[in-house]
C-alpha cells in the first residue's frame, strides 16, 4: 500500500489502538472458560471496534461522518475499560495498568481528534 495518502492506517490513534487489541487479547486468552463466550469475547469485541470504527469513519469520505465514527469507537473504549475493571474485580487479571495508560492514551487521542474536526468544520 506504498504511496497511499491519508489512510487510516496513517493515524497514530488508529496503530495505538490496533496494539491495544492485541494486549486485551493476550490478557484475556488464560480467563475461565466459562468466560469464554461472555466476558472474554464482549472484552475482545469492544476492543476490535476500536480501530475498525476509526478506520470505516475515515473511509467514509466526510469529516461529519469521520466524527460518528470517532465517537462510536469512544464509546467502544469506555465499554472496553468498564469491562476490564469488572474483569479485575472478579480477580480474573490483577495487573491492567499497562492496558488502562494505553486506553486513557487512546482516549485522549480520540477526544483530541473529535475537537480538531469540530473545528475544522465550523469554520
Amino acid at each position: 500500500m506504498e504511496g497511499r495518502r491519508n489512510s487510516y492506517r496513517d493515524l497514530i490513534v488508529w496503530q495505538k489502538s490496533m496494539d491495544l487489541t492485541k494486549e486485551v487479547y493476550v490478557l484475556t486468552k488464560d480467563f475461565p472458560k466459562e468466560e469464554m463466550f461472555s466476558l472474554v469475547s464482549q472484552i475482545r469485541r469492544c476492543a476490535i471496534s476500536i480501530p475498525s470504527n476509526i478506520a470505516e469513519g475515515r473511509g467514509r469520505g466526510g469529516d461529519k461522518e469521520f466524527i460518528r465514527f470517532l465517537q462510536i469507537s469512544l464509546g467502544s473504549l469506555y465499554e472496553l475499560q468498564t469491562q476490564l475493571e469488572l474483569a479485575l474485580s472478579f480477580n480474573y487479571i490483577t495487573n491492567i495498568d499497562k492496558i488502562n495508560n494505553l486506553s486513557i492514551e487512546i482516549e485522549k487521542m480520540l477526544n483530541a481528534l473529535i475537537t480538531q474536526k469540530r473545528q475544522n468544520n465550523a469554520k
